[in-house]
């Protein structure tokens, strides 16, 4: 029989192409996998449920999110809504509410998007092909891969942070992670060890192996069941691999909270769509870009009023935050304020109202927004 030859994938100039493995490593490389996997796996709560709804709804929170934090979050979301019609049938607000702390919310309301045309357009059941798994809302090819090889033991490919650094390392493959030609050659990879059977173990085990042994500092070679098959193991060079990725600039602002009462009420807005945090609600918060106090009280006053109808005049100082969100690296100062009249007449049905203090709890807010709503619980006179 002849022999097949091995892929040779695209490589930069002057570099040798990176060649998938072939047929005997990628056997030795799943029968290593497997026995680890089988006694080292850890029991995380959405790998008790086979199903996809609970699958999706894990891998969704997972993006960019640590699985300690995920945990809890995991639980209280499927306890609030159980299925995927549950889901379909709450308020955006009820959803966002859940998430709040996870950041990221538009992950949350997409997937509140796609849970109604799951109802709507499937019966409520999941797509069995990734073609129309990728047509909902924020799915995209790793998290239709997921689903349909966790759920439905589809042979699917996945690829994810952790998958990513372990196969840039088994093929000791330097250069830059997120260009398309890297692309071309981890996803040919990911499908290249994929099993015939089994196949959602062996994807949980790609990802497990990832973010216990082989992590992004300091990997644990002694105790990676694959070392003896890893190319950047081999010369040496495995906490080089993957390429630093280059840092963005971030930019500073300087922005401002206020707390406006009125009769025992507080003024609350929500985030319309382009917002930072749309969909949430929030207090009035502006960007400040004055330096002098009182040329930015006067920024502030302005600001408030074209963005919410009121006329407020700023007190005391109640707290300074530091956060940062994308590139952005924020001082947000929040301030009581006083209301002094109204533009327009407030019906408490629109996108901003008056609120007890206590129902603040009710409403979903971005981080900072509920630091500040526990400072007035903790009674905070405004």
């Amino acid at each position: 029989m002849a022999k097949k030859h091995k892929r040779a994938m695209p490589k930069h100039p002057d570099k040798s192409p990176v060649e998938l493995p072939d047929a005997s490593w990628r056997r030795r490389f799943r029968g290593r996998l497997r026995r680890w996997y089988a006694r080292n796996r850890r029991d995380l709560p959405w790998r008790r449920r086979g199903d996809p709804y609970a699958i999706w709804v894990s891998e969704i929170m997972l993006q960019q999110t640590q699985v300690a934090t995920v945990e809890a979050y995991f639980s209280r979301f499927l306890q609030a809504f159980p299925n995927v019609a549950a889901l379909a049938a709450a308020e955006e607000h009820e959803v966002l509410r859940l998430w709040e702390g996870l950041g990221y919310y538009r992950r949350a309301r997409q997937m509140h998007r796609a849970a109604g045309l799951i109802v709507r357009e499937h019966d409520g059941r999941f797509p069995r092909d990734r073609q129309t798994l990728n047509r909902l809302p924020g799915i995209g090819r790793y998290t239709a891969g997921a689903i349909l090889s966790i759920a439905f033991d589809r042979r699917e490919p996945i690829l994810e942070a952790n998958t990513v650094r372990l196969f840039s390392r088994l093929l000791a493959f330097a250069d830059a992670t997120t260009t398309a030609a890297a692309g071309r050659l981890l996803w040919a990879m990911a499908e290249a060890v994929l099993p015939r059977r089994e196949v959602g173990t062996f994807n949980q085990a790609l990802m497990e192996l990832g973010s216990q042994v082989c992590t992004p500092r300091a990997p644990d070679c002694r105790a990676c069941p694959v070392g003896p098959l890893c190319r950047a193991a081999a010369e040496g060079i495995q906490a080089e691999i993957p390429a630093a990725k280059i840092k963005p600039e971030f930019e500073f602002r300087r922005e401002v909270a206020v707390v406006v009462r009125r009769r025992g009420h507080v003024f609350l807005r929500q985030c319309p769509p382009g917002e930072r945090w749309a969909g949430l609600w929030d207090f009035p918060r502006v960007c400040i870009e004055a330096e002098s106090p009182s040329a930015a009280g006067e920024e502030l006053i302005e600001k408030v009023r074209l963005q919410t109808g009121l006329v407020i005049e700023p007190g005391a100082h109640l707290t300074t935050i530091k956060h940062g969100v994308t590139r952005f690296r924020i001082t947000l100062d929040c301030y009581r304020a006083r209301y002094v009249s109204a533009l327009a007449q407030e019906d408490g049905t629109g996108q901003q109202r008056w609120v007890k203090p206590a129902e603040l709890a009710d409403y979903p807010l971005c981080t900072t927004g509920r630091k500040i709503a526990k400072l007035l619980a903790g009674g905070v006179n405004t």
